[in-house]
């Protein structure tokens, strides 16, 4: 049935995903245009998580979410993430690799604002960087980064990248935590998505003023905890579910 369901909801995604980037492709003149399409993909995609999938998320933390400048930092394990942000956050900027760029959705991602990063360019690259996340903030816009740097699986660590150091020594706005449960539902470059609940927690703003070493350290620490924890949660559901099914499986005739 996993199997089934995730083979609909990948046909219906792709198709809701190419017929938005051709429908849309007039609004690419206008920033706000790109923005808004990313956030109506973004809602079909959680329309066809929840009624073909069963998964849905929610929120924890809402208090903390971003009401002015600020830097988002999450943690990365899933494709759920890229996509989810857009319907959690208010008009956010992705800092992502330059080569996503050339992709047809990668289009409207840097119309959207998204901050390109060259990740061989060394400091000249985390320059650029800085200096578009700066454009960004002062167009409204939250900036969003993946310290991992790529998908990492559930309860593996790895070690944060210099680049969200760099933004918040550079901009001096609040960094704000994001962790998630996602990768236990829809793992890194597997097929099948699972149903359950993804719980997304935002935690306590990392105010300006840390050293380097401290506020990685920090940082790293928060996000790490607070994913371990979400990830035993999402065991622990996924544990229940499975006892459930077993149970209905033997009272079936």
């Amino acid at each position: 049935m996993i199997g089934l369901r995730s083979l609909a909801f990948n046909t219906l995604a792709a198709l809701w995903t190419v017929t938005l980037l051709v429908v849309c492709v007039p609004l690419l003149a206008w920033r706000r245009g790109a923005a808004w399409s990313m956030a109506f993909w973004a809602r079909g995609i959680e329309l066809l998580l929840a009624h073909v999938v069963g998964l849905r998320w929610t929120l924890e933390g809402a208090v903390n979410l971003p009401a002015s400048a600020a830097i988002v930092a999450a943690n990365h394990q899933s494709a759920w993430e890229t996509v989810m942000l857009h319907r959690i956050l208010r008009d956010p900027a992705f800092v992502l690799k330059r080569e996503l760029m050339f992709a047809p959705h990668g289009w409207y991602a840097w119309r959207a604002g998204a901050i390109p990063v060259n990740r061989a360019g060394g400091a000249p690259a985390m320059r650029a960087m800085v200096v578009a996340a700066r454009r960004a903030l002062k167009r409204g816009q939250t900036v969003v980064i993946f310290p991992q740097g790529t998908r990492t699986a559930p309860g593996v660590r790895r070690p944060f990248h210099p680049g969200v150091a760099a933004l918040y020594r550079g901009l001096g706005v609040p960094v704000v935590p994001i962790a998630h449960n996602a990768g236990s539902f829809w793992g890194r470059k597997t097929f099948l998505k699972r149903p359950g609940t993804v719980t997304v927690a935002v935690l306590p703003a990392t105010t300006p003023g840390l050293d380097r070493e401290r506020f990685m350290n920090t940082l790293t620490a928060t996000i790490e905890r607070a994913a371990e924890r979400l990830t035993a949660r999402a065991l622990l559901e996924q544990n229940v579910n499975e006892d459930h099914a077993a149970s209905d499986r033997e009272r079936t005739p």
